[in-house]
């Protein structure tokens, strides 16, 4: 017994979360506001569960409005020719771009809602504060080309390009460096390129430059 919980758990707590955020997303497309209840219903959980997962309605709007918009693997890796891991992962970085200067305010205002939850200690350590959508993506991106690495390298590549990818970049490039969306867009392609080439094991290529 090692105390730690049973694998499939964690996923089944994201699969909750999501199909709350499912079942909010469809009755908000209906032009409605519903309950939280309401939802709940409609996501096959009790009342409790939800108020586990979201504090408030408001708050499940809010990012059910923000996962409405988040693009789907197959819609980011469109025209993204299977053999290009580096040109995959930047069809996804633009994707989500888009997407984040779309909804700046909304996904900023999500972001200090999970910090504020945090430091009044109302995070419940055993369900997930935020929803995952870009892991799917990162994989979704690397899926044609997992084989050229290692499965430890897979796994901090994937880590690695979660951070740089999303709207917590987002606020760095913006209000911490001051920079602009082309120079972003450049510091990110860089990191993407420099991620990728360090997760390869070393090739004839690479030998040779030692």
């Amino acid at each position: 017994m090692t105390g730690q919980p049973p694998a499939g758990r964690p996923r089944q707590k994201q699969r909750t979360r999501q199909a709350l955020l499912h079942a909010a997303a469809q009755l908000m497309q209906q032009g409605r506001r519903p309950a939280l209840e309401e939802i709940a219903e409609a996501a096959l959980v009790s009342r409790a569960t939800a108020y586990r997962y979201f504090p408030n309605v408001e708050a499940l709007y809010l990012e059910a409005s923000i996962d409405i918009e988040t693009p789907a693997p197959d819609e980011a890796l469109r025209g993204a020719p299977p053999e290009d891991v580096v040109g995959r992962l930047e069809h996804v970085d633009e994707a989500l771009h888009t997407m984040i200067a779309a909804h700046e305010a909304p996904l900023r205002m999500m972001l200090a809602q999970s910090l504020q939850r945090t430091a009044r200690g109302e995070i419940d350590e055993e369900l997930p504060p935020r929803q995952n959508r870009r892991t799917p993506l990162i994989e979704a991106a690397l899926g044609p080309s997992s084989g050229r690495f290692k499965p430890a390298a897979l796994r901090k590549l994937k880590h690695a390009l979660a951070l740089v990818l999303g709207p917590e970049a987002m606020v760095v490039f913006k209000d911490v460096l001051r920079l602009d969306d082309a120079e972003a867009r450049r510091v990110r392609r860089w990191a993407i390129r420099a991620l990728v080439a360090a997760a390869q094991p070393p090739g004839p290529q690479a030998r040779q430059h030692r």
